[in-house]
Order: structure tokens, then sequence, then C-alpha cells
């Protein structure tokens, strides 16, 4: 198998991307760049564009800390500018769908009976879906997180996914214990600091011609 970094006009924000080890506990985002990740995170694209999810978003440095004992006492919660932990909806409920459609009538300007029959394909998904919505809703988090980290790499803004944490104890924590939502991946943001040498390490991935297949 051959691994290769790629050496051609690639998108050099990805190449310069890692998840980071060891962040710089000192350096904060700004307001306006933490509005750009904001807005990245609201306008990721879902199923049926039914954004099942929750963004919990923590600068507390008490509440990072204990995201750290959460997280196999990785460093990252606790020294980031700002951790994101992604919940899912655990129950996508006709009420739910209803309060979406009326945001959908709202900003476009149309009327509930125009979107009878889509309340009606989005019901019946859900029914086939029952018992669960939950993996459903942790697989469209994914989207908002493999977004959030392209968006804050164009920034050059650093970033640490997380599937490293005890869901439990998130939920705990952010007291969504007994909510709608629950915790599926946490990601640290912030700067790389000086002394991670993995930030200088070669990043390795299969070759195009390896994870990349043509049906012509």
């Amino acid at each position: 198998m051959e691994f290769t970094r790629g050496n051609g006009m690639g998108n050099t924000s990805l190449h310069w991307r890692y998840a980071v080890k060891q962040f710089d506990a000192t350096r904060k985002i700004p307001a306006d760049d933490w509005n750009d990740i904001e807005e990245s995170l609201v306008l990721t694209p879902s199923s049926f564009g039914l954004q099942p999810w929750k963004f919990i978003v923590v600068t507390s440095p008490d509440i990072k800390e204990q995201l750290q004992g959460a997280s196999w006492n990785q460093t990252q919660p606790r020294d980031c500018s700002h951790m994101i932990a992604f919940a899912a909806l655990k129950q996508v409920t006709e009420e739910y769908v209803d309060s979406f459609l009326q945001s959908v009538c709202d900003g476009r300007g149309v009327s509930m009976d125009t979107l009878a029959m889509y309340r009606q394909i989005l019901l019946g998904f859900l029914k086939n879906q029952e018992g669960k919505h939950f993996e459903w809703a942790t697989n469209q988090v994914y989207i908002a997180l493999g977004q959030v980290m392209a968006v804050a790499a164009s920034m050059r803004i650093d970033a640490c996914p997380m599937e490293g944490i005890v869901r439990s104890e998130y939920d705990r924590i952010l007291g969504l214990d007994g909510s709608q939502y629950g915790t599926v991946v946490g990601c640290a943001l912030g700067y790389r600091h000086t002394d991670d040498k993995y930030a200088l390490a070669k990043k390795v991935r299969f070759s195009r011609q390896h994870v990349i297949e043509y049906r012509e």
C-alpha cells in the first residue's frame, strides 16, 4: 500500500491542518473569526434540512477542565480556545418537524399548506427510522464536524476532532442529561503550541488511486 501526502496544487489549508495534540492556552480565537466559525455550523447541510443537532460551545476554564477529565485526560479540551460538543437529537418528533417547517415558511415567505407534501415525506421517513433517530442524527452531526474543521483550516485556526470522550460524562457536565440531545463527538479549536511536534510531521494518506475509484 502506498502512502502519500500529495504534491500537486491541492488545497493548501487542508495540507496545513492536522489534529492538534497540544494547544497554546494563551491564544484565543478573535470574536470576528469565531462568528465565522459559528456561521459555518449554522450553514451545515443536513438530510432534509432538518438540522437534528445542538452545538455546545465551551469557553469556561472550569468546564473545559472538567471536560479534560471526561476526555481520557487529553489536554486539548482544557487548553484550546473554544471547545465544541456536538450533540444529536435523540428523537425527531412531529412537533420538531412542524417547528422546522415553520422556519421554512418564515424564511421563504410561503404558507404551511405549500409544504404539506414535504411534511408527509418527512414524517414517513421518520416513522421508518423509528428507534434509530439518534443514529441517523449522529450521522448528520459528523457533516457539521467536517465542515467546521475545513472552514477553520481555511482561516488558519487549528482544530482537533475528539471521539475519545465519555459521552455520558459530557452530557452530565454540559447539562444535557434528561434533555432531547446527547453528545456525539467533540472538537477543540484554537492555535497550535510551538512545542507540538506533530505540527511538522509529514501528513500521510493513501494515494488517490487507492481510495478513489471511477465507474465510467
